[in-house]
């Protein structure tokens, strides 16, 4: 891809809008359309598309494999870690309410960090996936 510089230009004022983007899904998840799952293939896009690009041995430089397994962990902790939390604050497994003083903002806590949880091991997921296939020959 070193010839097209066209598309390296281009694909390199794209990736900022698309992580931009998926931050958005990511953040308005519990309002609208989107979520976790959504937000995280964007930004699993975004970096493939850098990898595709820029080649994969540059995208692994930039996340390297150990990053992204321990992006997946952290993120099924964290959803994990939120239905514990639910337990000790006196509700039962994933019941946001018990999250906070008011059972509504205990439910938007409980939403957004469990969306947070699913976008960052979607994304690392979907990276690892790629970058496992992208590196046979």
């Amino acid at each position: 891809m070193k010839d097209y510089m066209l598309l390296r230009i281009i694909s390199k004022m794209l990736i900022p809008f698309i992580l931009l983007f998926g931050l958005y899904v990511q953040m308005h998840g519990d309002y609208g359309p989107g979520g976790g799952f959504q937000a995280g293939v964007i930004f699993a896009a975004a970096f493939i598309l850098y990898a595709i690009v820029f080649e994969v041995e540059t995208a692994r430089r930039v996340a390297p494999m150990a990053v992204l397994a321990t992006a997946a962990c952290i993120g099924v902790l964290l959803d994990g870690g939120v239905g514990v939390a639910g337990m000790i604050g006196g509700g039962n497994f994933l019941e946001y309410g018990a999250l906070a003083h008011d059972p509504r903002h205990g439910n938007h806590l409980g939403i957004t960090l469990i969306e947070l949880g699913v976008g960052i091991t979607v994304a690392a997921v979907m990276m690892i996936v790629y970058y496992s296939f992208a590196g046979r020959r």
